[in-house]
């Protein structure tokens, strides 16, 4: 006999149909976390650290993904997270502070307020089969952008770069965290430059949205170039608002002070360009964003 879906349910209210935001590093997540915390009855966490332990932790060691506990532990954390406390602001990212204009202590919602709730955490895309495990009815909007702008901004971050070091370095491999395919080619990333490493990772994550477009109905899973998110606000938030059949503010993505479209032609040495598009050609032709 099939048992039923577990339903969780946080400060009285029933998790149903949450939203996961799921992508690279630097490929608008954030943005479009900005865009639905400002929306109504939604409540929506961005790197809270009970659910970035879980999430580094999966994308370090996947074989933990894999374990029969994962689902609790992840669901756990997200309940953590989705709490609303008195003071339950205080324990969120800066980026997470600022997209909900919060300028106190909190909270930045009221509970008789929120009808959704979803997350934007950095690097929510190794956990992906987890969530979906753990929330069935879940609705993933996946954003992707051009690689070449993504290393750009990889490289100006010191929080990126910090996974790079040896200390830090993922507890199994293959390792799709780094881009690191086989054990075998271990040495060979170590030897590599910044940039390169950088590719790799954006290489990794396209590779996992290709795979989920792949395995999930188009009911459950939502694709957006970040490019029209800056560029085409309107048209991408009307997508977006019937794909999760309620409405979604658009002023959060015109106030947004984004990453310029393209920045690479200028931020990138030629150097770390030839490389970048050497370790990620394939996706970058895929995605249309470089000429085949």
């Amino acid at each position: 006999m099939r048992l039923p879906p577990h339903i969780l349910v946080v400060n009285g209210i029933k998790v149903r149909r949450p939203v996961f935001l799921l992508g690279a590093p630097h490929s608008g997540a954030g943005l479009l976390a900005r865009a639905l915390k400002r929306s109504p009855g939604f409540h929506v966490t961005m790197g809270r650290a009970c659910v970035a332990h879980v999430v580094y932790a999966f994308a370090r060691k996947p074989s933990i993904g894999r374990t029969s506990g994962a689902v609790r532990v992840l669901r756990d954390a997200l309940a953590e997270s989705w709490q609303v406390l008195p003071r339950s602001c205080g324990q969120c990212a800066e980026p997470c502070r600022e997209a909900g204009g919060v300028t106190g202590t909190g909270p930045c919602v009221s509970t008789s307020e929120i009808t959704r709730f979803g997350d934007g955490s950095p690097d929510l895309i190794y956990s992906a089969p987890v969530l979906l495990q753990a929330f069935p009815d879940a609705r993933f909007v996946q954003l992707i952008r051009d690689g070449r702008d993504v290393a750009a901004d990889m490289l100006a971050d010191p929080e990126c770069l910090a996974w790079f070091r040896p200390a830090l370095l993922p507890a199994e491999f293959p390792n799709t965290f780094l881009g690191v395919n086989k054990d075998e080619h271990l040495d060979r990333w170590k030897g590599m430059p910044t940039a390169g490493k950088c590719a790799l990772r954006w290489r990794g994550a396209v590779r996992l949205s290709a795979e989920l477009r792949r395995t999930l109905p188009e009911e459950q899973l939502l694709t957006l170039r970040y490019e029209d998110l800056v560029l085409k606000p309107a048209e991408s938030v009307a997508t977006l608002t019937e794909f999760l059949e309620t409405r979604v503010s658009k002023v959060a993505l015109y106030a947004a002070r984004a990453p310029e479209v393209g920045a690479w032609r200028t931020r990138l040495r030629p150097a770390d360009l030839e490389l970048v598009e050497k370790v990620a050609r394939e996706e970058l032709t895929r995605l249309g964003y470089l000429k085949s």
